[in-house]
């Protein structure tokens, strides 16, 4: 079954799995498979003076709406764009006196579509949002609990003059939310901004190791009037080469955690046993769970207690991050790596954790020469366990270049930016805003290279009179929060 611009993928079903996609063609690294606006999306509550309500871009300064002084954009442009989507929630928002929360504007902003268009086949489509998965029966107590009040708040909220649903559909709209919403990030992929549904994306089934990555795309409404205008959309881009016939399948979930925990997260969000290869087989745990080899190895019991210690002390670093306690957040990963780094291998995942928190932190507090070496070995570590074509890999690997090139080792920095440029080419793809930000980067320090091999001496003088003269780049602020996941689950 193929529909409006989707030629290149069909949906099959398999006993077990349910509903799946496949490839119609072959496919190679980079390529995207299908790009899919937004059927209906919200930014969240606690961003919606500071993202677009349109392209999710973040911006400085936001035009407001002038009638329900609530949705906010980047400018006229953005503000026509979204008038069909937001006719209603504006006279709804001034009727009801203030805004509802993320997820009775999403339910909201479906069930308006679907007055507008019928909850048939949308064009473009795989599916209809009626053959969505809701999961409501597989809902615990509490679930059911908050999906009650979310129906409820819905009642008050939706309009009397507009169409009304039944008890039940609005219930399967939350269930659709709860289980299928994708995350939506501002234009540097940096933050979770936003949720929306995306019907055809819904189709593809999870593996731990997959073939696909999903990335959003805010858009160029800047050039309107040119051929290089695009909207709001995710692209499915192809991982590894795929032929005619493979399944398609994306990660539901970051891969760095054991196979037990990664199995555990997706019963919890998606209600399935994840029964992918890597699961099943246990494969790269070893290396997650890794410790020192040489001829003392550390006991059992060792290992358990410095465990143990690495989770006590990532819970004080995340309520130290959330003070803005930055130094106190170095003074616990120090303390904690003295600790580890006798009986954890390279490649444990709690050692990991706690370089990439102290190269984040120590990057920010302009400390980049510490910064840099926790962050090679981050690195070291992620290329051991990541596909070598993953997105998150790729963040990785960016983020370590620019504090090695901020640390003035240019050698390192140039082939840590280079690595990372050719992972986000097929993950983000070349006209992705973090893909354009790290050409401008590899040039740079391409040029600065030459110079460095040129004449040693004198790079470091130029560099020494540049940094005097202008402030250095200072880091983004450590985030308190992991990249964002690919789907939203309501917390």
């Amino acid at each position: 079954m193929t529909k409006g611009g989707m030629e290149s993928v069909e949906v099959f079903t398999t006993e077990g799995k349910g509903r799946g996609l496949k490839a119609q063609k072959e496919f190679l690294p980079g390529d995207v498979i299908f790009a899919e606006p937004a059927y209906a999306a919200v930014v969240f509550d606690s961003l919606t003076h500071v993202i677009c309500h349109t392209c999710f871009k973040r911006q400085e300064r936001l035009h407001r709406c002038g009638q329900c002084k609530f949705a906010h954009y980047c400018d006229r442009t953005c503000q026509r764009a979204a008038w069909l989507n937001h006719k209603n929630e504006c006279s709804a928002i001034k009727r009801h006196g203030k805004a509802p929360s993320e997820n009775i504007r999403l339910a909201a902003r479906i069930l308006w579509k679907i007055e507008r268009e019928g909850s048939g086949l949308s064009e473009g489509c795989l599916v209809s949002i009626d053959e969505l998965q809701n999961h409501v029966d597989s809902f615990g107590e509490e679930e059911k609990k908050e999906l009650r009040v979310d129906v409820e708040s819905f009642l008050e909220f939706w309009p009397p003059q507009c169409q009304q649903f039944g008890m039940q559909f609005i219930s399967h709209i939350f269930g659709v939310i709860s289980c299928n919403g994708f995350t939506l990030s501002d234009q540097r992929g940096l933050q979770a901004v936003g949720v929306g549904i995306f019907p055809n994306l819904c189709q593809a089934n999870h593996d731990c190791w997959p073939n696909c990555t999903v990335v959003f795309n805010n858009g160029n409404h800047e050039a309107v009037r040119s051929m290089f205008h695009t909207q709001m959309r995710i692209e499915l881009r192809a991982l590894n080469k795929i032929s005619p016939g493979d399944e398609i399948t994306v990660s539901y979930v970051d891969f760095l955690n054991l196979s037990e925990e990664r199995r555990k997260q997706l019963k919890k969000q998606y209600y399935f046993d994840c029964a992918c290869e890597h699961c099943k087989k246990q494969l790269k745990d070893d290396l997650m769970l890794a410790v020192k080899a040489g001829e003392s190895k550390p006991s059992a019991d060792t290992v358990k207690e410095v465990i143990q210690l690495s989770k006590d002390t990532l819970e004080k670093i995340n309520k130290a991050r959330m003070e803005g306690h930055y130094h106190e957040v170095v003074k616990l990963c120090r303390d904690c790596l003295a600790k580890q780094e006798p009986v954890l291998g390279d490649t444990n995942i709690y050692l990991l954790r706690i370089l990439s928190i102290a190269s984040e932190v120590l990057s920010y507090l302009q400390m980049f020469e510490e910064a840099a070496d926790y962050a090679k070995r981050m690195v070291d570590g992620y290329l051991k366990i990541y596909h070598p074509n993953n997105a998150q890999l790729g963040m990785a690997v960016m983020r370590a270049g620019v504090t090695h090139w901020h640390a003035g080792l240019i050698e390192a920095g140039h082939g840590l930016i280079c690595k990372a440029y050719a992972i986000l080419l097929i993950t983000h793809g070349p006209s992705h805003p973090i893909t354009k930000d790290l050409e401008v980067m590899r040039v740079q320090t391409e040029m600065e290279l030459r110079m460095f091999q040129q004449n040693e001496f004198m790079y470091y003088k130029m560099r020494e009179a540049a940094l005097k003269n202008q402030k250095i780049q200072v880091m983004p602020e450590p985030s308190n929060e992991n990249a964002p996941s690919l789907f939203h689950k309501k917390e």
